[in-house]
């Protein structure tokens, strides 16, 4: 037998004359519609030499929250560069073949640290309106991002070009829905078949210089027979490095010599998540060092793939963080990308 309660509860339910129940928060729009960024940043200022990079991966949620893991280098604790524990073999060559086209056996160099886990991590709560995401990190100090999103015409990427920062100057940004730890083998690199094009803010020498939409000749690198994760290319010659005044008074271009080469090498740091480099240096520097590997200041530029939500490799964001082993006036930075979609 129904109580008076029960009776009175399926007549208002049968009438509509309840009030409607509060319904659960709506979940967060995630940037681009994706999940997992990797992202470079950099604070470079022409008047500075407390300059730094970072380089890692941003996580967002559903619920409003995203975590990040970073590398980071600060001309206030510079590293030294540090191998990586791979050397190509000797079967490398240009697409010229030849002896003048091996580019020489040395172990790849890289960041310091960047062979290791990353320097820091943070979390923080995020909101996109339009096509601005919006980042709050919950630290000590103050710290605030803002990002322009894009979505690449295919809709598989997602891309984050720096508006504003509390901290940072320049960044880049590529999420997808593909998983951290996905990553394509240096074949598949090579065999890329669309066009690479450099977006990378630089600091040397107390002065910032900008350079777009540079061709990136991924496919002139060549595999090695044995060291399948490295990619190497001997640059035959250059119109504007490697000169005499650059540091090759006896053997760069301009001297009877007219040594302009430059040795490129690209190289897997981990099989686990994104991780690659790129090193490249003058020949001429190492020969006037009277040295087969150059150990001077050369670039180091480490590198995180753009996977895409196929799992298909996109291009890198990267950072320069070459430390010089003289004074900090000398050290090289950058903030960069490498991509088909810009």
């Amino acid at each position: 037998m129904r109580t008076a309660a029960a009776a009175i509860l399926s007549f208002l339910l049968t009438f509509g004359l309840l009030p409607a129940l509060p319904t659960m928060a709506s979940a967060a729009a995630l940037p681009g519609g994706k999940t997992t960024f990797v992202v470079s940043q950099g604070h470079l200022k022409a008047a500075s030499q407390q300059n730094w990079v970072r380089l890692g991966t941003y996580r967002f949620a559903a619920n409003g929250t995203v975590s990040s893991s970073m590398y980071l280098w600060w001309q206030r604790h510079p590293q030294a560069r540090q191998g990586t524990g791979t050397m190509p073999d000797g079967s490398c060559t240009t697409k010229a073949g030849g002896k003048q086209s091996r580019p020489r056996t040395c172990e790849v160099l890289t960041a310091g640290g960047f062979t290791g886990a990353p320097d820091e991590s943070r979390t923080g709560t995020y909101t996109v309106s339009g096509d601005t995401l919006t980042i709050r990190w919950k630290i000590a100090q103050k710290w605030t991002e803002q990002w322009r999103v894009r979505t690449a015409p295919d809709g598989k990427l997602a891309g984050l070009d720096l508006k504003q920062s509390t901290l940072a100057t320049h960044g880049y940004g590529y999420g997808s829905k593909a998983a951290a730890g996905t990553r394509r083998a240096m074949s598949s690199v090579k065999a890329f078949p669309g066009s690479l094009r450099q977006d990378l803010t630089s600091w040397a020498s107390g002065k910032i210089v900008n350079s777009a939409n540079q061709p990136f000749g991924h496919s002139a690198f060549r595999a090695c027979a044995s060291t399948t994760s490295c990619l190497t290319y001997l640059q035959p010659s250059s119109n504007s490095a490697c000169k005499k005044e650059g540091g090759c008074p006896k053997y760069g271009g301009g001297t009877s010599a007219n040594v302009t080469s430059i040795q490129y090498y690209l190289t897997m740091v981990s099989k686990s998540d994104r991780r690659d480099t790129l090193w490249h240096w003058c020949t001429c520097l190492a020969m006037e060092r009277g040295e087969f590997c150059y150990d001077g200041n050369s670039h180091v530029k480490p590198l995180m793939q753009i996977i895409d939500d196929s799992g298909a490799f996109r291009g890198w964001v990267g950072a320069e963080a070459s430390f010089s082993t003289g004074s900090r006036a000398t050290d090289m930075l950058a903030v960069l990308r490498l991509s088909d979609f810009r």
